[in-house]
């Protein structure tokens, strides 16, 4: 198992780094917009914190269709919050969940650790801005799909091979561009072009990505694969099956979840790390 590093923390084999989700977004999916204003925002950082995450996700826009946001508004919301993050909390990592790279460039240099990038490589550039500045990137999995939109009858021979493949081989890419390869983690973004039967599979398969080496990041915090699987559940009630998930996640050797409830999320992993 490898070590990753981000910023000035080291992570071991065996030692589990939580991202806590915080959006600056009016319609997200989850909490409905009760962080878009700055101080919610920074509120939640700190209750992030205190709850024991490592790093801290900012996002400006909604991963689902909505309302346009262009590469302007999505650094209004999300670079100012990144500089007050890294004053307020010098020990936290702080990862920006974007695909454009002119964004990555004004995060990265407020001082972001990690440019996540949950479209699968959309904008090749990113990667250059990851390496320019000695940031991380995340590399994901979305189907060759188009940022912001949903899966339609989207089909794979094997969708675990297709995921291990692409992510690879975007790491190897984002490598050679200069990003360091201990900072580079591996996606299968659950529900990013993959309907639940497909995210499931990987779910149920995610040691195969373990496998290649590369450090593995599991988001799958309240999504709708997990609702689905459970009879169609809202996201609301969708906390204890995402924790069995975040579990068996953590059994098949992912390092990094990103969650809506970093409290709970460590102390899953906690009793896991336990029954290794």
């Amino acid at each position: 198992m490898s070590v990753f590093r981000l910023g000035e923390r080291t992570f071991g084999p065996g030692e589990y780094a939580v991202m806590a989700v915080v959006n600056r977004t009016p319609d997200s999916f989850y909490d409905k917009g009760r962080t878009y204003g700055f101080d919610a925002a920074l509120e939640a950082v700190g209750r992030a914190v205190a709850d024991g995450a490592d790093i801290v996700d900012i996002g400006g826009v909604k991963a689902g269709p909505g309302d346009d946001v262009d590469a302007k508004e999505e650094i209004r919301r999300v670079a100012d919050l990144v500089a007050a993050v890294r004053e307020r909390h010098p020990g936290l990592l702080v990862s920006v969940d974007t695909w454009r790279a002119e964004v990555g460039e004004v995060v990265a240099a407020a001082g972001a650790h990690l440019l996540n990038d949950t479209w699968g490589g959309v904008d090749p550039r990113l990667a250059e801005v990851a390496a320019r500045y000695g940031a991380g990137l995340v590399c994901a999995h979305a189907g060759r799909a188009r940022p912001r939109t949903r899966p339609h009858r989207v089909a794979y021979d094997d969708v675990v091979a297709d995921v291990v493949a692409y992510t690879v081989d975007l790491a190897e890419r984002a490598a050679a561009a200069g990003v360091a390869r201990e900072s580079i983690l591996i996606d299968p973004a659950h529900d990013f072009g993959k309907n639940t039967f497909h995210s499931l599979e990987v779910s149920r398969r995610l040691v195969e990505m373990s496998a290649t080496g590369w450090p593995v990041l599991v988001a799958v915090s309240n999504k709708d694969f997990v609702g689905e699987s459970l009879g169609g559940l809202p996201v609301e009630q969708r906390h204890a099956g995402t924790i069995a998930t975040l579990a068996v996640s953590a059994l098949q050797g992912a390092r990094v979840f990103r969650v809506h409830d970093a409290g709970s999320a460590r102390r899953a992993l906690a009793e896991t790390a336990r029954l290794l």
